[in-house]
C-alpha cells in the first residue's frame, strides 16, 4: 500500500523488525540449550505490528504488553541487555531476575509492563489513559493483546470505560489466529475482532499485520484521534506466529504446511523488497545492518551471562504486602 513514511522512517522500521527477530531467534537458541529458565513465548513472524505501531509513538507515550511481549518493549525502546539479563534470571534484569520473560517493564520509555495474565494489561491501560486525561497531557496509551484475550471479560469492561470517558487509548489486537492452541475460527463469535468496536462506539480497523507500512498508517490515524481527545480506537493486525504458543509446544493444532505458508508472508522480507525497489537497501547495507544487530544481541547475551544472580534474601524485596519476611518468622505482616 501507499505509505507516507519517509525513507529514513522506512529504514528505521526495517532495523526495528530485524532487531526484534534477532533478539528472539537468539532467545530461541538459548532456551533450547537450557540456558534460560522458565517459559518463553516468541513473536517471530509478528514483528511488523510492534515496529509499525511504535514508529508513530513518542517516548513519553505508554504501552501495556502481553506474555508475548519482547517485540513490543524492544520497539518502544527497552534495553536488550537488561531484557536478556531478566530472561537469564540475573540481578541486572528489569525485574532483578525475579520476573522473567513475561514481566518486563521500563517506565523510562513508557513500558508499563508485559503481563503473564491474558488481558491483564487492559485495566492498566485504562488507568494510564485516565491519568493522561486528568493531567491534561496529550500522551497516548497502546494496549497490546491477542485474539484469545479478546474473549475475556476485562477487555469489554475496559473498552466501555475508555469509550465513555474518551480516553486516549489504542487497543491493538495482534491477531495471530490462535488463542494458545485454539483456532480463532472455533473460539470467537465474529470473523474480525475489529467488529467488536461497534459495541463501544469507537472506530474498528483491520489491517494486514505483515505489512509494516499498513500497520504504521493505521496506527498513525488512531494515535492522531487519541491525541486530539476523540477517544479510543480498536486496531486489529492480522498476523501469524511462526513458533508454538511456547517454546517446546508440539503444535498438534496446526500443520507444518500452514506454518510454511505463513513464512512466505515474512514481514521483514516484504519490507526489504520495498526498500530494494526504492534503492534504499543495498546488499552491502543489509549485511552491515545485520552485523550491527548481531553484535548488539551478542553483547546483550554477554552482559546477561556475566551478571550475578540475585541473593536468596532478595526474593522478599520489592513486595507490596507489608513485612513479608517478618510474617514468615511468625510476626505480623
Amino acid at each position: 500500500m501507499k505509505s507516507s513514511a519517509k525513507p529514513q522512517e522506512m529504514m528505521a522500521l526495517y532495523r526495528t523488525m530485524c532487531r526484534i527477530r534477532a533478539f528472539e531467534t537468539k532467545v530461541q537458541e538459548l532456551f533450547a540449550s537450557n540456558m534460560i529458565p522458565g517459559f518463553v513465548h516468541l513473536s517471530i513472524g509478528e514483528e511488523a505490528v510492534a515496529a509499525g505501531i511504535s514508529s508513530v509513538l513518542r517516548p513519553d507515550d505508554y504501552i501495556t504488553s502481553t506474555h508475548r511481549g519482547h517485540g513490543h518493549v524492544l520497539a518502544k525502546g527497552a534495553d536488550p541487555r537488561r531484557m536478556m539479563a531478566e530472561l537469564f534470571g540475573k540481578r541486572t534484569g528489569y525485574c532483578k531476575g525475579k520476573g522473567g520473560s513475561m514481566h518486563i517493564a521500563d517506565f523510562s520509555v513508557g513500558v508499563l509492563g508485559a503481563n503473564g495474565v491474558v488481558a491483564g494489561g487492559f485495566p492498566i491501560a485504562v488507568g494510564a489513559g485516565l491519568s493522561c486525561k486528568l493531567r491534561g497531557t496529550d500522551q497516548v496509551v497502546v494496549c497490546y493483546f491477542g485474539d484469545g484475550a479478546s474473549n475475556r471479560g476485562p477487555v469489554h469492561e475496559a473498552m466501555n470505560m475508555a469509550s465513555i470517558w474518551k480516553l486516549p487509548i489504542i487497543f491493538a489486537c495482534e491477531n495471530n489466529q490462535y488463542a494458545s492452541t485454539t483456532a480463532m475460527s472455533y473460539s470467537t463469535s465474529v470473523p474480525k475482532i475489529s467488529m467488536r468496536a461497534q459495541g463501544y462506539s469507537m472506530p474498528g480497523l483491520t489491517v494486514d499485520g505483515n505489512d509494516v507500512l499498513a500497520v504504521r498508517e493505521a496506527a498513525a490515524q488512531a494515535v492522531a484521534r487519541a491525541r486530539s481527545g476523540e477517544g479510543p480506537t480498536l486496531l486489529e493486525a492480522l498476523t501469524y506466529r511462526w513458533r508454538g504458543h511456547f517454546e517446546g509446544d508440539p503444535q498438534r493444532y496446526r500443520t507444518k504446511e500452514e506454518v510454511q505458508e505463513a513464512k512466505a508472508r515474512d514481514p521483514i522480507t516484504r519490507l526489504a523488497a520495498v526498500l530494494r525497489k526504492k534503492r534504499l537497501l543495498s546488499a552491502q547495507l543489509e549485511q552491515r545492518i545485520q552485523k550491527e544487530i548481531q553484535e548488539e544481541i551478542e553483547e546483550a547475551v554477554r552482559f546477561a551471562q556475566e551478571s550475578p544472580y540475585p541473593e536468596a534474601q532478595e526474593a522478599l524485596e520489592d513486595l507490596y504486602a507489608g513485612d513479608v519476611a517478618q510474617a514468615a518468622k511468625g510476626g505480623l505482616a
